[in-house]
C-alpha cells in the first residue's frame, strides 16, 4: 500500500511525513524539482506478536505501508482552462501521486506567526475545499486532453473502433459534468465496468482521501472539537478526517520504544498517530490482513476485504494461486482460544477447509494446499 502525502504550502506535510515514518527529512525545503521523500513503515498488528510467542518463528514479517511526501499543491495551478503547471498538480508531482493507492491531505489548523498562511488566515475547512477543487481540476485537465484526442480518432476510426470510442467519450462527458458540479469521481455512481475502464487514467479525485488536520500542541486537548468543526456537513464516500499534532508526533517518532510510551502517557495520548492513520487508511481502502504462521515465518498479508481464497493465495505466490486446491482456515481469535495449537483447533472443529471462492476475512490464518 502506498499513500501520497499532499497539502497546500506551509501545512506541515514533511513534518507529518516524519511523524508517520520516523524519518528526519528536511522540512521547508521542497520545490517542484525535488525528489519525493519515501519511507516504509510496518503496519501495527498485535496479532502477529502474539502468534510469534506461540510459533517462535525464525522471521516475523509485518505488512508495510509506503509513504510518499510528494510536495505542496499551489492553489489555482491545476485549473483545466490553462492546463496544469509544474508547481501545481502536474509534471513530477502528478506523476508521484497518481501512482498512490490513497491520498493523505495535510490540512493546517495551527497558528504560527513565523510561517504565515499563504491565504492570510488559518481556515482548515476552506483549505479542505480548496484541495478538493485542485484534485478535480487535475482530473478535468486529463479528461479534456483525452476527449480532444478521442474526437480526432473517432472521426477516422472503423465502425467497431468508433463505437468503443463513442462509449468512452460518453462516459468521460458524464464524469466531466459531475466534476464541474464539484462531485469527485469517487462519489460518482460508476459501475464496476466503468471504474475498470478509467483505471489507467489514475484520476486523483477517484482515490480514497484522508484529510489530516495538523494541530498545534495547544489544540491537542480539543482535537475532536476541531475535527468536528472542519468536517461538519462534509459527506463524500471514501473520505475521512482525523487529527494529528505533526510537531509532537515527529518528536515522539525519534524516541526509543520505552521513552515513546512514557511520553505518550504524559501527554494523555492513548494511541500513536501513526497507528490511527494506518487503521483509517485500511478502512478507506477496504483492506484487510490475513496471516500465515509456522516455525519458519509468521507473516501478515494485505488484501482487499472478501478477496476469494484462490486470489489471496496469489498474494503469497503465483504458484499457490495457479495450483490452488483448498485452504485450511482458522480465525486468529479461535486459534488463540485453544492456546495457539492448530491440532487443538482441528480437534474442536475450528479449523475449516475452504474452497476457491471463500471470501477471506481480516484475521484469518490460512494454510494453502496446492498442486505444484
Amino acid at each position: 500500500m502506498q499513500i501520497a502525502i499532499i497539502g497546500l504550502p506551509i501545512s506541515g506535510k514533511t513534518t507529518v511525513f516524519n511523524a508517520l515514518t520516523g524519518a528526519r527529512a528536511q522540512t521547508g525545503a521542497y520545490s517542484a524539482s525535488s525528489d519525493a521523500n519515501l519511507a516504509v513503515v510496518q503496519v501495527p498488528d498485535p496479532r502477529l506478536e502474539e502468534a510469534a510467542k506461540v510459533f517462535k518463528p525464525k522471521k516475523l514479517i509485518h505488512a508495510t505501508v509506503e509513504y510518499v511526501d510528494a510536495g505542496g499543491v499551489v492553489k489555482g495551478s491545476a485549473k483545466s482552462e490553462t492546463g496544469a503547471r509544474a508547481e501545481g498538480i502536474g509534471g513530477r508531482l502528478l506523476n508521484q501521486i497518481s501512482k498512490a493507492d490513497a491520498l493523505l491531505n495535510v490540512v493546517r489548523a495551527f497558528e504560527d506567526e513565523s510561517a504565515p498562511h499563504p491565504e492570510g488566515s488559518v481556515n482548515p475547512a476552506r483549505d479542505v475545499a480548496t484541495m478538493d477543487l485542485e484534485l478535480a481540476y487535475s482530473d478535468l485537465a486529463i479528461i479534456e486532453r483525452r476527449m480532444e484526442r478521442l474526437k480526432e480518432s473517432v472521426r477516422k476510426a472503423k465502425v467497431q473502433e468508433r463505437e468503443a470510442g463513442e462509449r468512452e467519450m460518453e462516459l468521460l462527458t458524464r464524469i466531466k459534468g459531475d466534476l464541474e458540479k464539484e462531485i469527485p469521481i469517487r462519489a460518482q455512481k460508476l459501475t464496476e465496468e466503468e471504474s475498470l475502464s478509467i483505471r489507467a487514467f489514475q484520476f486523483l479525485s477517484e482515490k480514497p482521501l484522508l484529510h489530516l488536520i495538523n494541530l498545534s500542541e495547544g489544540q491537542m486537548a480539543k482535537a475532536q472539537e476541531v475535527q468536528d468543526e472542519v468536517s461538519r456537513g462534509y459527506s463524500v464516500p471514501q473520505t475521512a478526517f482525523t487529527t494529528l499534532c505533526g510537531q509532537v508526533e515527529a518528536e515522539v517518532a525519534e524516541l526509543d520504544p520505552e521513552e515513546k510510551q512514557q511520553f505518550l502517557e504524559a501527554m494523555g495520548v492513548t494511541e500513536p498517530g501513526v497507528d490511527r492513520v494506518i487503521a483509517i487508511s485500511y478502512q478507506l481502502l477496504e483492506y484487510a490482513s490475513f496471516l500465515t504462521v509456522g516455525p519458519d515465518e509468521v507473516r501478515a498479508w494485505t488484501i482487499r476485504r472478501n478477496t476469494p481464497a484462490q486470489k489471496a493465495a496469489g498474494v503469497i505466490h503465483s504458484d499457490l494461486e495457479r495450483g490452488f486446491i483448498r485452504a485450511e482456515v482458522v480465525k486468529y481469535t479461535d486459534l488463540m482460544s485453544v492456546g495457539g495449537s492448530l491440532a487443538e483447533a482441528r480437534k474442536h472443529g475450528l479449523l475449516r477447509l475452504e474452497g476457491k471462492i471463500y471470501p477471506v476475512q481480516d484475521g484469518d490464518i490460512m494454510n494453502i494446499l496446492f498442486n505444484v
